[in-house]
This record gives C-alpha cells, sequence and structure tokens, in this order.
C-alpha cells in the first residue's frame, strides 16, 4: 500500500465533556497553564540569581523546569483552543507530525532526566564526602546532555514510524493533542508493528527508568536507616520526598497508558490530563514549599525587589 496520505488536516476531539464545562474547563485550564509558566520561570530566575543554588541539584532542576514549561506549552494552548470553538479543533498534518514530536521529545527527556536525578539524590546522601568530585560541573552537563539526546532519538523513531503510515479515512483524532495510540487508529495501514514498537519503545523504558528510580531509592533508604541522628535521617527524607511525588505523578499515568496497548479509550486522555498538565504545575509548587534553599532564594529575591521599589 502506499504510504502517500490523503489526509491533509487532522480533528481533535478533545477531552470528553458536558457541553455546559465548556466555560468552566477553559478557565481552570487557562491558570494552570499561566501558573505552569509562571513557577517555572520562577525557579529558573531563583536558580541563576542565588550561588547557593549554583549545585548538581539544582542544575538537573534547571533542566527540569525548562523542559516543564514547554511540555504543557506543547498541548495545553492547543486544548484551550479545542475549549474555545469549534475550529480551533483542527490540526493540519505536519503540524499534528511536529506536536507529536516535541511532546514526546520532550516527555522521553523527562523520564530520563527523573532517572538521572535520582542517581544524583543515591550519591548526594550515599557518598557526601566524595560528592562533589563524583558529581563535577563536567559530569553533571555529560548526564544531562545524555538525556536531551536521548530524548531527541526516542522522539524521532516514534514519529518516524507512526506518520510513514497512509492516513486516507476518518480524520478524527480522539484525544486533545496529537498522541500515537489515537493516531494509529486512523492509518490504513496494518499498524501491529508500530502498537508493539510503542509498547517497547515508550512503556518500556518507562517502566525501565522507574525501575531505576526505584532501585536508586531502595539504596538511599537503606544509608539513610544508617545514619544515627533522627535529625540527620528526617533532613535527608526530606530532601528526597519531593522527587517521589513527582515521579509517582509522571510515571503511573504513563505506564497506564502505554503498557496497555489494545486500550485506546477515552479514559487515557483524561489520566494523560496528570502528566501533560498537573505535573508541570506540581514540579514548582513541590520544590519551592518543601525546600528551604528555594523558599530562602525566594525571600532574597522579593526582600531585593522590595528594596528597588523603595528606592
Amino acid at each position: 500500500m502506499s504510504n502517500v496520505s490523503l489526509v491533509t488536516t487532522f480533528i481533535l476531539t478533545g477531552l470528553p465533556h458536558a457541553p455546559a464545562l465548556h466555560t468552566p474547563l477553559f478557565g481552570i485550564f487557562l491558570v494552570i497553564y499561566v501558573l505552569t509558566v509562571l513557577g517555572n520561570l520562577l525557579i529558573l530566575l531563583l536558580i541563576r540569581l542565588d550561588s547557593r543554588l549554583h549545585t548538581p541539584m539544582y542544575y538537573f532542576l534547571t533542566n527540569l523546569s525548562f523542559i516543564d514549561m514547554w511540555f504543557s506549552t506543547v498541548t495545553v494552548p492547543k486544548m484551550l483552543m479545542t475549549l474555545a470553538s469549534l475550529d480551533g479543533r483542527a490540526i493540519s498534518f505536519h503540524s499534528c507530525m511536529a506536536q507529536l514530536y516535541c511532546f514526546h521529545f520532550l516527555g522521553s527527556t523527562e523520564c530520563f532526566l527523573y532517572t538521572v536525578m535520582s542517581y544524583d539524590r543515591y550519591l548526594a546522601i550515599t557518598y557526601p564526602l566524595r560528592y562533589a568530585s563524583m558529581m563535577s560541573g563536567r559530569t553533571c552537563a555529560l548526564l544531562a546532555t545524555s538525556t536531551w539526546f536521548s530524548g531527541c532519538l526516542h522522539s524521532a523513531v516514534q514519529t518516524i514510524l507512526t506518520f510513514r503510515l497512509p492516513f486516507c479515512g476518518p480524520n478524527q483524532i480522539q484525544h486533545y493533542f496529537c498522541d500515537a495510540p489515537p493516531i494509529l487508529k486512523l492509518a490504513c495501514a496494518d499498524t501491529s508493528a508500530n502498537e508493539m514498537v510503542i509498547f517497547v519503545n515508550i512503556g518500556v523504558v518507562a517502566s525501565g527508568c522507574l525501575l531505576l528510580i526505584v532501585l536508586s531509592y531502595v539504596s538511599i533508604v537503606c544509608s539513610i536507616l544508617r545514619i544515627r541522628t533522627s535529625e540527620g535521617r528526617h533532613r535527608a527524607f526530606q530532601t528526597c520526598a519531593s522527587h517521589c511525588i513527582v515521579v509517582l505523578c509522571f510515571f503511573v499515568p504513563c505506564v497506564f497508558i502505554y503498557l496497555r496497548p489494545g486500550s485506546r479509550d477515552a479514559m487515557d486522555g483524561a489520566v494523560a490530563v496528570f502528566y501533560t498538565v498537573l505535573t508541570p504545575l506540581l514540579n514548582p509548587v513541590v520544590y519551592t514549599l518543601r525546600n528551604k534553599e528555594v523558599k530562602r532564594a525566594l525571600l532574597k529575591l522579593r526582600s531585593a525587589l522590595v528594596l528597588i521599589q523603595g528606592k
């Protein structure tokens, strides 16, 4: 069968909801998106301005905030357009391709970055005296670059395999953004090989990263339990709590969607909201509210702004 596609425009059906909820949902997601962008920009600004935050942990947090800001931007504005009007549901073939590539590029990079961050916490708690030498600036840059490169490669494979298929029939995507599983349903060809690639390339990668994170935290807990003082144990647990929260919110919905090759129902769209909309907002909230160093930097920035206004 020819791989030339007759479809030039797709229609996103959006999230399943009652028509009366158009305006409330638009308002809720708009507020979440604005808070997500502002929150992550604030973290980037704080880390940039405060020299005490120039450590490996905050270097990776900078990467995470940058990813989250754009990860949300890839999906939420288009979702708002579908809620605002029927015309906003249309998306061109090439725009759909670009959205799928960017979504999986940023999503998989974040997946790998969470794994690197867990490794960083493992070294910081298990080898505190050797941590500075083991996690040098060069090592941090190499690890961060590896996550971006891996995400780029992962997404390229996914996008090429999806859009090399012919699309000649229905053009309604049962989702609020262009993702591989709902797009495959529209292909005029056998998609079993693509579905297997999704299962392996996305599901197993996510599961593998999650397994490495769990192993890191098992080792971290063992190291924490060997700390003699209760205050030391409490500080160590608190350091890792933030990472654990956002990891669960990101990976659990991901595994739920991509490790069920036969399931492409409306529930997947609702579950996807957790890691495409809520997790990018949760990261700045969790890291800011639960981290004393970030709160200290925030108060310092606030005092500086008050001083400037006073002048």
